[in-house]
């Protein structure tokens, strides 16, 4: 859509809220069926990878597994990728750190206390750093109540685990390799942004409509497939690209992408014309324009200025 004014008017900011309204309505069952239930795993990252199999210690697979199940929204695959770049899956010759963590998930005495309970079916008693079940269902218990849980915010979890970016970014790209799900449900930074890339990349092949979004057959103007993105993981966002640029929290310039994201362009901020979702790997998804359909395309295209980018799921 290239700007607010060309809809300002009340029977079409009437029939937009109705869309909206029903769209929020539908797009449980719609997005289900359209994703052939990627969604679902978005709180669950499938069975190991091949990758997974070959590296993980046969007993340490399927604890991280059921660690990973007390906490609603962890992926199990976090997990093991924590375990293995702290100690190897507790092969590692020496499992006491310069700092003084302990044990095959390194805690620090003192942090583990706070996650020691209760024992684990398995565990030792009294609980120990030193013991693999104990340890894990730690692990499991210090990311689910720093952001995990419910898959809020999986950056922010592990960050709580060892407060360094590059450790996050570490930890995400050894649970790619081990999951067996798509890897952008880890790569976004929540489950709400991962939503809306799944959504987003569904509807890739559909029809062009200026003025649509996706209701009773229609197809999808720019702004229209990123509201309806973000209708899918429940949060509203204006109609028009220049009012999600408006609404939606700001990225500094140069700051880098994670898929979800919202990119926009134009001749300033101002003017924004178009808008696409960000979904990792230099691409978004995007309705460009009469003729085009929805499509995965490189978010730096030639013939578009782009202006900037925002984040609507913190």
């Amino acid at each position: 859509m290239e700007s607010a004014a060309a809809r300002a008017t009340t029977a079409a900011a009437a029939g937009c809220l109705a869309a909206f309204m029903v769209l929020i309505a539908a797009v449980g069952a719609t997005l289900s069926a359209a994703t052939g239930g990627l969604l679902d795993l978005l709180t669950d990252d499938g069975p190991p990878s091949s990758n997974a199999l070959a590296d993980i210690p046969p007993g340490m697979a399927p604890l991280y597994q059921q660690a990973a199940l007390t906490c609603s929204g962890l992926p199990w695959s976090i997990l093991a990728a924590i375990g293995k770049i702290e100690t190897d899956h507790g092969r590692a010759a020496n499992q006491t750190s310069t700092a003084g963590a302990v044990g095959p998930m390194q805690f620090l005495p003192s942090t583990f206390a706070q996650y020691a309970e209760p024992v684990p079916p398995g565990g030792a008693v009294p609980a120990t750093p030193w013991d693999p079940v104990d340890a894990v269902h730690a692990a499991a218990r210090l990311l689910c109540a720093n952001g995990a849980r419910n898959g809020s915010d999986i950056h922010a979890a592990v960050f709580a685990y060892n407060h360094a970016d590059w450790y996050v970014d570490k930890v995400l790209a050894q649970a790619r390799e081990y999951a067996g799900a798509d890897p952008l449900i880890l790569a976004a930074p929540n489950r709400a942004a991962a939503t809306a890339v799944v959504f987003a990349r569904s509807k890739i092949g559909t029809p062009y409509e200026w003025g649509g979004t996706g209701t009773d057959g229609h197809g999808y103007d720019c702004s229209g497939l990123t509201q309806a993105a973000y209708a899918a993981a429940s949060i509203p966002i204006p109609r028009v690209a220049q009012d999600q640029y408006n609404a939606t929290t700001k990225l500094p310039p140069g700051s880098a992408l994670l898929p979800g994201d919202l990119v926009f362009y134009g001749t300033s901020t101002t003017d924004i014309t178009h808008v696409g979702l960000y979904v990792g790997g230099d691409q978004m998804v995007e309705a460009p324009r009469t003729g085009i359909p929805v499509r995965e395309a490189i978010y730096r295209p030639l013939g578009l200025t782009f202006v900037g980018a925002t984040r609507p799921a913190w």
